[in-house]
């Protein structure tokens, strides 16, 4: 997995301005330098990413943290020396050093350090920062293979980087440290519980925030069909329905759940962990399955529950026209 020719090979691309696609524990990534806005520039433009929309910077270690962020609250290394490397994102106020096409022209900077040996090897041997936003079309589902990238993005990336499925499989729970009372602005691969046990006080989920963060938008992580949102009681009905009006529809539950002759079911955990790892691979099965629409199933809303439902919100939300 860990070749050290293919690590030289990317670094080598990084370094004179390409593009490339790797593995975290989360999602893979489409980096370029973070200091190199002509190429973080292209990450926009093959990901069809509006400028706006701001990116992660990931980096080698967290003591690289004062070369990008300042006024560093403690909460900051607190939560740093019990997460990092993994999959957390703190928003902080920016250095100069992170530039106004990384941040989307705000005053912050979204960082973190990735726990995955392939994305920190990159990282230790560029001896910089990777804006990596997931390595996908705008809006559309995650990947957590190579293959994903592959079918995704083709021959826009210079060099794809193969580390195997991803362990998390959604993205980083996204903290804002940057004016005052810590707060979750996107769950994600780290639950909520364990940053309030690590920090012995509430982290609530802000809803609407000033700051914008990746992933953020009402419509997102969006597979080709449309989706709709069910408890698990009402997924067999629902979908009985549908089908005798001619719909081509699926549900995404739990393997125990009993339905209609006709309808596949592209089955979940009912762990939250497993949820997660497995949400962005059965939304691309239902894709390939070529249905009208997907009914999601909503897990609990705790530990990586929240993500699981946060992600399939936003994959039922409205979609803009052409997307």
């Amino acid at each position: 997995m860990l070749n050290p020719d293919r690590i030289d090979r990317a670094v080598e691309i990084l370094r004179r301005g390409g593009v490339i696609a790797l593995p975290t524990e989360t999602v893979y990534g489409l980096a370029a330098n973070a200091e190199d806005e002509l190429a973080v520039r292209r990450v926009f433009a093959i990901k069809g990413r509006p400028a706006t929309h701001p990116l992660i910077v990931h980096l080698p270690r967290a003591e690289a943290l004062p070369d990008w962020a300042q006024a560093i609250p403690p909460e900051a290394w607190t939560l740093a020396a019990a997460f990092w490397p993994g999959p957390l994102t703190l928003v902080l106020r920016r250095t100069a050093r992170a530039t106004d096409a990384v941040t989307g022209g705000q005053d912050t900077v979204a960082l973190r350090v990735p726990q995955h040996p392939v994305a920190l090897a990159v990282l230790s041997a560029l001896g910089g920062g990777l804006a990596a936003p997931s390595a996908n079309r705008f809006g559309r589902v995650s990947p957590t293979t190579a293959g994903h990238v592959r079918e995704d993005l083709g021959d826009d990336v210079d060099l794809l980087l193969d580390g195997g499925p991803c362990t998390v499989g959604v993205e980083s729970t996204i903290v804002d440290l940057s004016a005052g009372e810590p707060a979750i602005l996107r769950p994600g691969g780290l639950a909520a519980e364990e940053l309030e046990r690590v920090l012995g006080r509430p982290v609530p989920v802000r809803t609407a925030s000033s700051v914008r963060v990746s992933g953020s938008l009402a419509s997102h992580y969006a597979p080709r069909a449309g989706v709709t949102l069910v408890e698990p009681p009402e997924a067999s009905a629902r979908a009985k329905a549908l089908l005798g009006q001619g719909v081509r529809v699926g549900v995404l539950g739990p393997a125990t759940l009993a339905l209609p002759p006709g309808v596949p079911r592209f089955d979940m955990p009912e762990d939250p962990a497993g949820a997660a790892h497995d949400l962005y691979l059965r939304l691309r099965e239902a894709d390939l399955a070529g249905l009208d629409l997907l009914l999601a199933c909503l897990p609990p809303a705790k530990g990586l529950g929240l993500a699981v439902r946060d992600r399939l919100a936003r994959a039922a939300a409205p979609r803009a026209p052409g997307t």
